[in-house]
């Protein structure tokens, strides 16, 4: 059979193609980013009726979650793009629902003619730059206003408003705006981390900025990572028990029950420290993202390691008596974090415009991903000497003398006498794999009720 014709939609002065993803005024490339792209071909195509917020953003940002005002944003953007100023001309504000496309559309095949020529170079006013930059600067300006003239100006032209900028005052607050709406803009240019006027005020104004934005996000998705390692770490302790059972001879049953809790506790606080390392990379760095995710995951999970190990030392120390007992902490946290880091970022690396939310193999492949990275830290942290939860559950186990089951009766499996070297390591495989795949699997769990503004 032919293929279906392609279709192409006109509406005013313009023609939108889904097929050659492109949005011309008069025959001339008008740049808009693929995901506002996205979402003005669905509110054309689909201008019948009223699109509610949810179902934009369940299409537009299938595969990652963003903070709130995000779909506000693109809407704006598209208006103004699309040179609508205070009447719903092109895109209708339906209250407590969301959006629809009125303007009346044409549609006919989209048969490749009409190639588009190059895309509109901007021809900005006299002095229309210096009264955008006025209202970039305007401290009495709210959120979306600044955003929105941060975002006028990379299209008027991002190198000439950093250089109309210098150093007026308010400049810190004004190119943390730039720095993070060029994103937004397609074509945008670049806005430089370390050349002047970039500095330490600059810097704390763009955290501040994204911090606004996507503070609950990072909640949420710490505490999915939170909720997936405590579960994977569960798990694993169950597993670690049985395994002692079988072949290490009898024992209370209730020991099951302890060594499970147990392991929920350790790996869900492990969990717990480096989720909210990796969330805090998604939501605070936007280039630069396998880096920022390896750094602070490995950070986020060695201060835990580091807290976490005086603590519970105390506790066994005040509740069973047991002194000295060697058990993990930062160095373990540090390294599981940066595997776990580098396993999400190489999974979710080209995912942008907001946190990464993969969905059905996608979320199976990065689950899988971050698992292995972890599987193979563990196993090196292992072999160096490193105690991860497993070792540490069997030097707790051994400190009661009415028990005889250790993990170390698992090392005759591998040709080893008690808790050896290749033991520790196929442990820490385990453990490792486990923890990986809870922590992503938690990670990228979307909320039932998206945030959208």
């Amino acid at each position: 059979m032919p293929p279906a014709p392609r279709t192409r939609y006109r509406f005013a002065e313009f023609t939108l193609s889904p097929a050659r993803r492109s949005l011309r005024r008069g025959g001339r490339e008008v740049a808009l980013i693929p995901r506002y792209l996205d979402l003005l071909v669905l509110l054309v195509e689909r201008r019948e009726v009223a699109l509610h917020r949810q179902d934009i953003m369940g299409r537009v940002w299938a595969d990652v979650v963003v903070s709130d005002g995000a779909l506000s944003q693109a809407i704006r953007t598209l208006r103004r793009t699309l040179g609508e100023r205070d009447d719903a001309v092109f895109i209708r504000t339906v209250s407590r629902h969301g959006y629809q496309f009125v303007c009346p559309v044409a549609e006919e095949e989209d048969d490749g003619t009409d190639a588009a020529l190059p895309a509109e170079e901007p021809r900005p006013s006299p002095g229309a730059m210096d009264e955008v930059l006025a209202r970039l600067l305007d401290p009495g300006a709210g959120d979306a206003a600044r955003r929105d003239a941060a975002e006028e100006l990379h299209a008027l032209g991002t190198a000439e408003a950093l250089r109309r900028l210098d150093r007026r005052p308010g400049h810190a607050t004004a190119w943390a705006y730039l720095r993070d709406s060029r994103w937004d803009v397609e074509g945008a240019g670049e806005v430089p981390l370390l050349a002047p006027p970039a500095g330490p005020a600059a810097w704390a104004a763009l955290a501040a900025l994204r911090l606004r934005q996507a503070l609950r996000l990072a909640g949420a998705r710490w505490a999915g990572a939170s909720i997936g390692g405590a579960a994977a770490g569960g798990l694993a302790g169950l597993l670690g028990g049985l395994a002692m059972v079988a072949f290490g001879g009898s024992a209370d049953p209730s020991l099951l029950g302890v060594l499970a809790l147990v392991g929920a506790l350790v790996s869900g606080a492990g969990a717990a420290g480096v989720g909210s390392g990796l969330a805090a990379a998604e939501v605070l760095v936007r280039s630069r993202r396998v880096p920022a995710l390896v750094v602070l995951g490995a950070a986020g999970g060695g201060l835990v390691g580091l807290l976490a190990r005086p603590v519970a030392s105390s506790l066994l120390a005040g509740l069973f008596g047991l002194d000295g007992v060697a058990i993990g902490g930062g160095f373990e946290g540090l390294c599981v974090g940066a595997a776990a880091g580098l396993g999400f970022g190489l999974a979710t690396r080209r995912l942008v415009g907001g946190v990464a939310a993969p969905r059905g193999r996608s979320r199976l492949a990065t689950v899988a991903a971050t698992a292995l990275a972890c599987a193979l830290g563990a196993a090196l942290v292992s072999a160096a000497g490193g105690r991860l939860g497993a070792a540490s559950l069997d030097a707790i186990v051994a400190g009661f003398p009415s028990t005889r089951v250790h993990l170390g009766s698992l090392g005759r499996l591998l040709g080893e006498d008690g808790l050896g070297p290749r033991t520790r390591v196929a442990l820490g495989l385990g453990e490792g794999l486990l923890f990986g795949a809870g922590l992503a699997a938690g990670l990228t769990r979307r909320p039932r009720g998206p945030a959208v503004g």
